[in-house]
């Protein structure tokens, strides 16, 4: 077997594109259509479980509803962890993404054709199966591309964090079209009697088999040998050479794992505020945000592309900033907690918004006298992608620098942990929203994250040090 570098010398005589390997664009585009399959689906899965039989939807309780999405999105990033041990000891990040791509492809197959309580369970639990093959798995094998203080590892995250958000940007204009336009069916006002969801489920589905086959027909050729076996059986050390799987961690690299859980830790309470986008968010834009704009009312499920569209437009200025002078002066605690800060600023622009929503109760309805305009969701929007972008594929790449590469995946999954614990935590947050009030959830949220923002930002010094010279 070729030695790590032999194998990265073989990927980099493929040549390049905008300074890096071709195979991380192979990956990008992977990416792209399985997040095209999940945002696609999530966009709509709210509006599906909530609307009446009548609607085409399954006519749950807004705030079961809730529940059911926390557990599904949160179990979508926990299962990553098996994933990516099964991966590291067993059967190669490769052949995990495959397993897993196909998982999701049937999983969103079954929502389109099985529309029930029954659909909808079967269905999450074979995309929350197919995430864990999948996910931790594709996102090592980017930081695999590069050696070992290669200064394009941050940058290489955020040309790939693009991709993600590419597909989810597109996802909600082309799911929410075929569920809210095409095959909706409107009375002679143009509102909705019907929904086409399933439709939208099978165009996700499709999308998922797009990057399958993207991902098989170019691996061999711009990936090389890198993920086909299992990393655990033989890896590199730092200065290439083969290293048994059974040698035990030195107290160095134990540091590292130990930032790995510090970082974890802080960013499941970003993902449990920013993951209300999919929730309460959507809710609370369906009802109180005006949505007319020049006599066209913008469908719900589109604003879901509105976070992908400020990072495919902010992702290459980033990718820029980190590799600078200027960016490389700032260490990952530090992004990370500038991250917090400007997610919590988000939520408090939303916060202000619940003022100028007029409502009044009439015959025991409520009746929605004034909306709030739609430049607050917008801003907030805003405010929540600069952050996502300080935190989020830095986040990644620095799992790739700090994982000892025996445990690359496992430690990924751990990483997405958080997810799982804030989608949970997330979909309880919106369970109760409308007990507490909009704004009172919006601003609780708030000032907690930027609090959350200020401890890391204290502590960067020390977590910095315990990364052992790793940015």
């Amino acid at each position: 077997m070729a030695s790590y570098n032999e194998l990265i010398d073989r990927i980099e005589s493929h040549g390049s594109l905008f300074g890096h390997p071709k195979g991380l664009f192979l990956l990008f585009f992977t990416e792209m259509w399985e997040r095209f399959s999940y945002y696609g689906m999530r966009g709509i899965l709210m509006l599906y479980m909530v609307k009446l039989w009548s609607e085409n939807g399954l006519n749950i309780p807004a705030e079961t509803a809730s529940l059911i999405y926390g557990f599904f999105t949160g179990f979508v990033y926990f299962t990553p962890l098996i994933g990516g041990y099964l991966a590291d000891r067993y059967i190669g990040q490769r052949k995990s993404i495959t397993i897993g791509g196909i998982t999701m492809m049937l999983g969103q197959f079954i929502l389109f054709a099985v529309p029930s309580h029954f659909g909808l369970a079967l269905g999450l639990i074979m995309l929350i199966i197919g995430n864990g093959f999948f996910k931790p798995n594709i996102s090592t094998l980017v930081g695999r591309l590069y050696r070992d203080g290669d200064d394009r590892r941050d940058s290489a995250f955020s040309i790939f964090y693009m991709g993600i958000n590419l597909g989810a940007f597109l996802a909600p204009l082309v799911i929410g079209t075929l569920a809210e336009e095409w095959f909706a069916v409107k009375d002679a006002s143009g509102a909705i009697i019907s929904y086409g969801f399933k439709y939208g489920f099978l165009a996700s589905a499709i999308g998922m088999l797009l990057g399958q086959v993207i991902f098989n027909v170019y691996a061999k050729r711009y990936l090389d040998e890198i993920g086909l076996k299992p990393a655990g059986a033989e890896n590199k050390t730092t200065d290439g050479e083969v290293r048994k799987a059974d040698e035990p961690l030195s107290k160095v690299e134990k540091q590292r794992i130990t930032v790995i859980f510090i970082l974890t830790f802080f960013v499941i309470f970003f993902w449990a505020g920013f993951e209300q986008a999919g929730s309460s968010l959507t809710l609370y834009t369906d009802k109180y945000i005006n949505r007319d704009l020049f006599g066209w009312t913008i469908p719900t499920t589109f604003f879901q592309s509105v976070n992908p569209l400020f990072i495919v437009a902010l992702g290459p200025i980033f990718a820029w900033f980190w590799t600078s002078k200027y960016g490389r002066a700032l260490t990952t605690p530090v992004k990370m907690s500038l991250g917090m800060i400007l997610l919590g600023i988000g939520f408090i622009i939303m916060y202000f918004a619940t003022f100028s929503v007029a409502t009044d109760t009439v015959g025991g309805q409520e009746v929605i006298l004034k909306k709030a305009a739609l430049s607050f969701l917008v801003l907030t929007y805003f405010f929540h992608t600069v952050g996502e972008l300080c935190l989020s594929p830095v986040g990644l790449s620095v799992v790739t620098k700090l994982a000892p590469a025996k445990l690359a995946s496992l430690l990924m999954g751990a990483w997405m942990l958080s997810s799982f614990f804030a989608n949970i935590i997330g979909g309880f947050i919106a369970a109760y929203v409308e007990q507490l009030g909009a704004g009172t959830i919006f601003i609780s949220i708030a000032g907690f994250v930027i609090i959350l923002g200020g401890i890391m930002l204290v502590l960067s010094k020390k977590i910095s040090e315990m990364m052992h010279g790793v940015k």
